[in-house]
């Protein structure tokens, strides 16, 4: 079944009230990816729970367009479930902002007492007014630069360089603040642009330099950690007021037992794509002082986080560092 173009009707079409066929999910990662695996582990759970009624149906690779296309889809109910980082969701629901702002998290443990917490949930709750259920976060590891030039080891090595980053005000905002200039543009336009010299680098995480073959053509990988924004699982309202109560718990649960089993995905794929990446010659580099750049990303908070809950939270998450 292919879901470009007409296809994409068919599935929207077909969604109506029809609560026993799969839940249809999006993500523009490719099938082997730990997000994936992980939202095919739900599916698994779900059938358990429900005796075979409902499972998911992952259509990944970006079958469906970019996450900016498959969450407008999702909003409108034509698409049940999506996996997005949570970057394309800010300009919907302002909370998620918080996660993404740049610097926040010290590590993944951080992240993780964050998430799993008060704020986490919070954020998750907030999306319910947009049109969307948050049903729970999976990892996106710490975000780096790489590029086709030369290593980065402080802000004045970014002046002049043009940098993919996701299509979200903050990460634009963080990109410009550091003297790079910031190109908003789909993850499966990045490599050729590399080539083509259309950008000179982009962020991410080892992962996602790897997987999308990034590290072939951006030699210089600098570890500046900026953003540890996760990726989120959210459901369409439309789906989740169509399914029973017994049948939503069951949902939520197979969710959130589905966030173990793609963390240790996530942490074995870290591990691999680091390997990877070191063999195909990459020049990997610490930064030389990370206070340089963060101590930019002061203004940025301010202007992000107008409203007094965004910084209750940020103020919450920085309490709960170790």
């Amino acid at each position: 079944m292919t879901l470009a173009g007409a296809g994409v009707t068919g599935l929207v079409t077909g969604c109506g009230q029809n609560t026993s066929r799969p839940l249809y999910a999006s993500d523009h990662h490719v099938a082997d990816y730990p997000t994936v695996r992980a939202v095919n582990a739900m599916s698994e759970l779900l059938a358990e729970k429900t005796d075979g009624r409902l499972s998911i149906k992952v259509y990944a690779g970006g079958q469906l367009g970019s996450e900016r296309d498959t969450l407008e889809i999702t909003l409108f109910g034509g698409l049940d479930v999506n996996r997005v980082n949570a970057a394309p969701l800010n300009s919907i629901a302002p909370m998620t902002v918080v996660p993404c702002l740049p610097f926040l998290f010290e590590n993944e443990q951080h992240l993780h007492r964050a998430l799993d917490g008060n704020p986490g949930q919070y954020i998750l709750n907030s999306l319910q007014g947009h049109g969307l259920v948050g049903l729970c976060y999976y990892d996106s590891g710490m975000r780096s630069f790489y590029n086709t030039k030369h290593p980065i080891r402080n802000p004045d090595d970014m002046k002049g360089m043009k940098f993919r980053v996701q299509n979200s005000d903050v990460y634009v905002s963080m990109v410009n603040s550091l003297g790079g200039d910031a190109t908003p543009m789909y993850l499966g336009e990045v490599y050729q642009s590399l080539v083509q010299g259309v950008i000179d680098g982009a962020e991410n995480n080892w992962p996602s330099y790897h997987a999308g073959r990034h590290f072939e053509v951006a030699k210089y990988y600098s570890l500046t950690r900026h953003v540890m924004a996760p990726e989120m699982l959210v459901l369409s309202m439309h789906r989740w007021r169509a399914l029973s109560d017994s049948d939503q718990a069951a949902v939520m649960e197979s969710a959130r037992e589905s966030v173990s089993i793609m963390r240790e995905l996530w942490a074995e794929r870290v591990v691999e794509a680091r390997k990877l990446i070191l063999a195909g010659g990459v020049e990997v580099n610490e930064v030389d002082d990370i206070s340089d750049f963060s101590n930019l990303m002061k203004p940025l908070w301010e202007r992000k986080s107008t409203q007094p809950k965004q910084r209750e939270l940020i103020e919450e998450i920085l309490d709960m560092r170790g």
